[in-house]
């Protein structure tokens, strides 16, 4: 099964963004290779133009505190478990305080740092980082592994609190809401949403039948409608009827 998900609004859009530069980083700094660390320290510097863009930090402050009041509404629930409960609560309380805890504007320490802020200014530019562009940089590859995961980490760390609270976030939003079985009629789905807001939707469905979603949606219609690739790899019309499993997320 494949799961595609698509964000309602800009907020959510900017929390996957940051979320799918985080795979993506914990993939890269795990490896060994110059190349695949010099794609992790890039790829905390798309990290930092993205959150730069927003005040992520209050923001995620504010829905955590709203998720906590929200929970804490169901301790007379005798529907839900105490114990499970309790540790939900104890999460977000503590991914709040390291948030909090965590000074200054987003990546600061990156920003502060004079060595790093060339390397980016150099990266922007098709291979700006070369070797004769960077010395110094060049230089700092050729140090063992162990060493250059050691310092991206250190420059990351700053960082992990905004992500851990972010992860979270989006883990209670993944949770809130219940698949439920459509079918796409000749490659097609519509429904009206009457005004009611989401956050975000998730679709999943076989891999196997090849259908893309192509979705758009807004607070009144939303409409799906699938594709699917041929040898050039370029989208067709799908006309087949498609099943598949929709769920519609909010806080």
């Amino acid at each position: 099964m494949i799961v595609y998900e698509y964000p309602f609004n800009e907020r959510i859009r900017t929390l996957l963004r940051l979320e799918d530069l985080y795979e993506k980083f914990k993939f890269f700094v795990h490896q060994e290779h110059p190349m695949q660390h010099h794609v992790a320290l890039s790829t905390i510097f798309d990290m930092l133009e993205v959150a730069g863009r927003a005040d992520l930090k209050s923001d995620l402050l504010q829905e955590l505190e709203r998720q906590r009041q929200t929970l804490l509404g169901y301790r007379m629930n005798p529907n839900v478990a105490p114990e499970m409960l309790d540790a939900i609560l104890a999460e977000v309380d503590g991914v709040s305080s390291a948030l909090v805890a965590a000074q200054g504007k987003t990546g600061q320490n990156v920003r502060d740092n004079e060595w790093l802020m060339s390397i980016r200014g150099r990266t922007i530019i098709p291979g700006g980082a070369c070797e004769f562009d960077l010395p110094s940089y060049y230089a700092w590859q050729q140090r063992p592994a162990e060493a250059r995961f050691n310092d991206i980490i250190t420059w990351f760390t700053p960082l992990a609190p905004l992500f851990d609270a972010l992860a979270l976030v989006l883990r209670l939003l993944r949770d809130s809401g219940g698949p439920v079985k459509m079918i796409a009629v000749a490659g097609s789905y519509q429904q009206m949403l009457q005004g009611k807001v989401y956050q975000m939707l998730r679709l999943t469905l076989d891999e196997a039948q090849g259908a893309i979603p192509e979705i758009s949606a807004n607070k009144y219609m939303l409409w799906v409608r699938f594709t699917s690739q041929g040898g050039d790899l370029k989208p067709k019309p799908l006309e087949d009827d498609v099943p598949f499993e929709l769920t519609l997320c909010n806080f």
